[in-house]
C-alpha cells in the first residue's frame, strides 16, 4: 500500500511539473511575440516619421502653417496634398501658356479667314469628355459657350482657362449626360465646332 501511493504521487507531481513546463513555455512564447510587435510597431513609426519628416522639408513651410498651427501627421500630409495639387496646376499652366504661344505663331501666320478659326481637341472616357478650344478672345464668348453646352447636354464640371496676348485656351471637363445625343469624339468635336462657329459669327 504505500509503495502504491508513494507511484501515485510521483506520477501527479510530474503531470504537475509538465503542466507547469508547458505553462512557462507559452508564456515565453507570448511574451516573444509581444515584444516582437513592440519591436515592429516601433520600427514602423521610426519610418512613418523618417517619411514625414522627408515629406515636410520637400514642401514650403506655409503649406504646413495652413493646414495645422501645430505641425502634426495630418498637417504634414494635407500639406503635402495641397502642395502636390498646386505643382499639377502649375505644369498644366505652363504647358497651356507653351501651347498658346505655339498656335498663336501659327494664328499670326494665317490669312483673315483662317484667323478667325478655332482649334478644338476632344477626349472621351466613360461619360466625361475633355473638350479643349484654342481660339481668339471675345466678349462673352465663355458664357455663350457653356450656355450651348448645356442645351446640347454637356454638363460643365470643370474649367481651366489659359490667356495670352489676344488668345485665349478653355480646357473643359464635362459631363455627357445619359440624354446627350454626342456620345463620340467626332460627334463631340463636330458640335464644338458648329458652337464656335456661331458664337464667332454672333460676336463679330
Amino acid at each position: 500500500m504505500v509503495v502504491q501511493m508513494k507511484a501515485s504521487g510521483t506520477a501527479g507531481g510530474r503531470r504537475r511539473q509538465s503542466w507547469r513546463r508547458k505553462r512557462l513555455k507559452e508564456e515565453e512564447v507570448a511574451e516573444t511575440q509581444r515584444m516582437t510587435h513592440i519591436t515592429v510597431e516601433r520600427n514602423r513609426r521610426k519610418q512613418m516619421n523618417d517619411y514625414l519628416a522627408v515629406l515636410r522639408s520637400l514642401m514650403p513651410p506655409s503649406y504646413v502653417q495652413r493646414q495645422c498651427l501645430k505641425v502634426d501627421q495630418a498637417s504634414i500630409v494635407g500639406g503635402a496634398i495641397s502642395f502636390v495639387k498646386d505643382l499639377e496646376r502649375s505644369v498644366e499652366f505652363l504647358e497651356a501658356r507653351k501651347r498658346i504661344k505655339h498656335k498663336s505663331n501659327l494664328f499670326a501666320a494665317a490669312d483673315e479667314n483662317m484667323a478667325a478659326a478655332a482649334d478644338v481637341e476632344v477626349s472621351l472616357q466613360d461619360r466625361h469628355a475633355n473638350v479643349k478650344i484654342f481660339s481668339r478672345r471675345r466678349p462673352r464668348q465663355l458664357l455663350s459657350l457653356v450656355l450651348a453646352f448645356h442645351t446640347l447636354r454637356l454638363t460643365a464640371i470643370h474649367l481651366n482657362i489659359t490667356t495670352i496676348d489676344a488668345m485665349v485656351l478653355y480646357n473643359f471637363n464635362l459631363k455627357v449626360e445619359d440624354d446627350c445625343h454626342f456620345t463620340s469624339v467626332d460627334a463631340i468635336a463636330t458640335a464644338v465646332h458648329q458652337i464656335i462657329a456661331r458664337i464667332q459669327e454672333e460676336l463679330s
